[in-house]
């Protein structure tokens, strides 16, 4: 394990997570493990930085949790942790807040975009300085590669600069991480908007059972043109074509041939995409049951994963504050 090259990658607790993250994240995730050595954060910290009630976060970040062990994340592999509990990441990026500009962190698109979304009219000095926190919590645990979506690397493009300016002005500590894009990086919502939220209400949870599945995937948008069966699709702007194939790759031929020609319905499309989905939630929510009965066993693995990241980090600073000649 020691030899393998490190990852660092986390997710803000929001509580139970859908397809977006299954999709876009946790996959790429679980593919990682086998031949990284990954670090998973749980973003508490960050979660502050548009929405300062925090009063359910832990239960957001337990739910999260489960929804992370039950897609098949192995704590054995990859400790998972809270960014709260590690007061090292506080520390580090107090010190990498010196190394870098107001007006460099106001350029970044990703800040801008969230701010727009948001509707943000003044943005907080730690939501600006979200990058800065980031950069910490990567190099803390000395990531050498970042699994991310396009929107995000931005923020690991950042996270270099800072690693350059420290090693360059104190000595060499920190790898200068690369961003790994995640190949099938987003899925949109059933609304058709281009990100899955669950504040949008276009969602489907990787916990939702079969029937739940089936009534939301009943409201998804298709082709506006495509009203009643027999009409003729147009399958590379339907929706619901773009969840057959990630979740039903092997008959993606058909159905695009039935929605050209008009001999499959709207409603049978859903109904064949529902079922391929369900299929393959089906493990993962047998798994949350087992994790969601045994509670203290969920517990047991946030504190041994807060143990581990808590040493490493440790380690880190010592390194940190010996070259800053703060020892």
């Amino acid at each position: 394990m020691t030899n393998k090259k490190r990852i660092l990658s986390g997710m803000r607790p929001t509580g139970k997570l859908h397809l977006g993250h299954l999709v876009g994240a946790l996959e790429n995730w679980v593919t990682l493990q086998n031949d990284f050595k990954n670090y998973h954060l749980i973003a508490d910290y960050h979660a502050l930085t548009t929405d300062l009630n925090s009063s359910n976060i832990y239960q957001n970040s337990i739910e999260m949790l489960i929804d992370w062990l039950a897609v098949g994340l192995d704590p054995e592999k990859s400790p998972m942790f809270r960014q709260s509990q590690i007061k090292e990441h506080c520390e580090l990026h107090l010190i990498f807040s010196m190394l870098i500009t107001s007006a460099r962190l106001e350029r970044n698109p990703t800040v801008k975009d969230q701010v727009r979304d948001l509707n943000i009219e003044n943005i907080s000095y730690g939501h600006l300085g979200y990058p800065v926190l980031q950069a910490a919590d990567i190099l803390l645990y000395k990531g050498e590669f970042v699994p991310v979506g396009d929107d995000q690397v931005p923020h690991v493009e950042i996270t270099r600069e800072i690693a350059r300016r420290f090693n360059q002005q104190y000595g060499e500590v920190f790898p200068e991480p690369e961003p790994r894009l995640t190949i099938f990086s987003r899925l949109p919502g059933l609304d058709g908007d281009q990100k899955m939220s669950k504040s949008a209400g276009n969602t489907i949870l990787i916990s939702d059972d079969a029937p739940t599945v089936q009534k939301k995937m009943r409201s998804a948008v298709t082709d506006p043109q495509k009203i009643r069966k027999g009409d003729p699709g147009r399958p590379e702007i339907c929706l619901v074509f773009r969840y057959h194939k990630k979740f039903n790759p092997s008959e993606v031929p058909e159905i695009e041939s039935g929605c050209r020609s008009g001999a499959l319905g709207c409603v049978d499309c859903k109904m064949k995409c529902s079922n391929k989905i369900n299929e393959h939630l089906n493990p993962f929510i047998e798994k949350r049951k087992f994790y969601e009965a045994n509670p203290e066993l969920v517990l047991e693995i946030l504190n041994d994963g807060e143990n581990k990241a808590r040493l490493v980090a440790q380690e880190t600073m010592n390194e940190v504050r010996s070259v800053m000649k703060f020892g």
